[in-house]
């Protein structure tokens, strides 16, 4: 169950020009769970923790609001995600101080990776 508290990002709508690519490429990049409903296909990120469904129809933006995507390993991360059909966008070092890159999905939607620097 997920843990609920005011300003928890609870629900994302991700534009997606073909919907079932976008799905495979989350879950195989991510193990995200797909969900398929008879009106959407929904997803759960992969701690149970965010959901969120496909918008087909809806242009990707340009990174005004960026949504990270905890990683354990940034580097491998970023070869699944070129293995799966994204490109990265902004490698390693996008964000000085910080483990991040940023991603460009199949549906053209600019996300950012985020690993949890280790201590010194």
């Amino acid at each position: 169950m997920p843990h609920l508290a005011h300003g928890k990002v609870c629900h994302l709508a991700l534009p997606a020009s073909d919907v079932e690519t976008s799905a495979r490429f989350f879950a195989e990049v991510f193990d995200w769970r797909i969900r398929r409903r008879p009106s959407s296909v929904t997803f759960d990120d992969a701690v149970g923790e965010v959901s969120g469904h496909f918008v087909p129809g809806r242009p990707p933006a340009a990174p005004g609001v960026l949504v990270y995507l905890w990683v354990a390993d940034l580097a491998a991360a970023v070869q699944r995600v070129e293995r799966a059909g994204g490109s990265i966008e902004r490698p390693l070092g996008v964000d000085p101080g910080e483990l991040t890159a940023w991603f460009r999905d199949p549906a053209g939607n600019v996300l950012g990776l985020y690993q949890e620097p280790t201590a010194p």
